[in-house]
C-alpha cells in the first residue's frame, strides 16, 4: 500500500505531539461473517505500527463481552444444526433464532456488554495508545435486535448512548453468497438478512463508514484514506471527524 500525503501529514503531527496527553482514536470493524474483517484489521494494525503509532488490538467477543465463552458454548450446543451427511457443513443457528425469551436474555447481556465496553475503552485510554482497533463492536450485537417496535429502537439508542462512540467505525460490506462460500457458518438466507441489518445501522449511527465489496488492496487504501482524512492529533476527542 502506497504512502499517502494525508498519512504523511498525520505522522508529522503525531511526532510533534508525542509529549501531549491525548485520548486514543477508536477504529472498529463490523460486518457479516466472511467479509474480510480479520485481513483488514491485521493490515491496518501493522500499517499504523510500522509508522510509529501505538496500537491496541481488541477482540470484542474475547476482551469485552461478558461471559463470552459460556454464552458461545451454550449457543453452539443448543442451536447448531447437525450435519446430515459427511459431505455437508454443520451450520450455526445461534444468531438467527429470535424467540422472545432468548431476545430478553440477550438484551440483558447486551446491556452488560455496553457497560463493559465503556470500561475497556476507558482503561485503554490511560495506556498511552494512539489507536484502539476493535475486531467487532457493539454494532455486531445491535444487528440482532429487530428495530420494528419503538421499544426495540429505544433500547438500541440506550445501548449506543452507553457505549463509546468510535472515531472511525467501519462496516465491511460483502456479497452474502461470496462470504458464505468463504466461511459457511450460517444459512445463506440468514446471511442476506444479516447484511441488510448491518447496512440498516446507519439509521442509528449516521457516521458509520460502509466499505463496499472490492479487492483487498482497494479496501485497505479506502480505510487508510478515511483515517488519514479524519484524524487530528491536536483536536479534542469530542470533535466529530466528519
Amino acid at each position: 500500500m502506497g504512502d499517502l500525503p494525508a498519512v504523511a501529514a498525520l505522522r508529522y503531527h503525531h511526532a510533534s505531539a508525542r509529549s501531549n496527553v491525548r485520548a486514543p482514536q477508536v477504529v472498529t470493524f463490523s460486518g457479516i461473517d466472511g467479509a474480510g474483517k480479520t485481513t483488514q484489521i491485521n493490515s491496518l494494525s501493522a500499517y499504523l505500527s510500522q509508522r510509529g503509532f501505538r496500537v491496541a488490538h481488541v477482540i470484542f467477543w474475547d476482551d469485552v463481552a461478558v461471559l463470552s465463552k459460556l454464552r458461545a458454548g451454550v449457543s453452539l450446543a443448543i442451536f447448531r444444526e447437525p450435519s446430515r451427511s459427511a459431505n455437508t457443513v454443520s451450520l450455526r443457528h445461534d444468531k438467527n433464532v429470535r424467540t422472545w425469551y432468548l431476545m430478553l436474555v440477550r438484551a440483558g447481556f447486551y446491556l452488560l456488554d455496553a457497560l463493559s465496553l465503556r470500561w475497556v475503552v476507558s482503561k485503554l485510554g490511560r495506556c498511552n495508545h494512539d489507536f484502539i482497533v476493535f475486531d467487532r463492536y457493539l454494532y455486531d450485537e445491535l444487528v440482532q435486535i429487530q428495530p420494528r417496535h419503538w421499544l426495540a429502537r429505544a433500547y438500541i439508542r440506550l445501548l449506543l448512548s452507553l457505549a463509546p462512540q468510535p472515531e472511525f467505525p467501519f462496516i465491511l460490506d460483502a456479497s452474502p453468497d461470496e462470504a458464505f462460500a468463504r466461511k459457511p457458518e450460517y444459512p445463506l438466507d440468514f446471511m442476506r438478512s444479516y447484511r441488510q441489518a448491518f447496512l440498516g445501522l446507519r439509521t442509528f449511527v449516521p457516521h458509520l463508514t460502509v466499505v463496499g465489496p472490492s479487492t483487498v488492496d482497494t479496501v485497505q487504501q479506502l480505510i487508510v484514506q478515511r483515517i488519514a482524512q479524519g484524524s487530528s492529533v491536536g483536536a479534542n476527542r469530542g470533535t466529530p471527524p466528519y
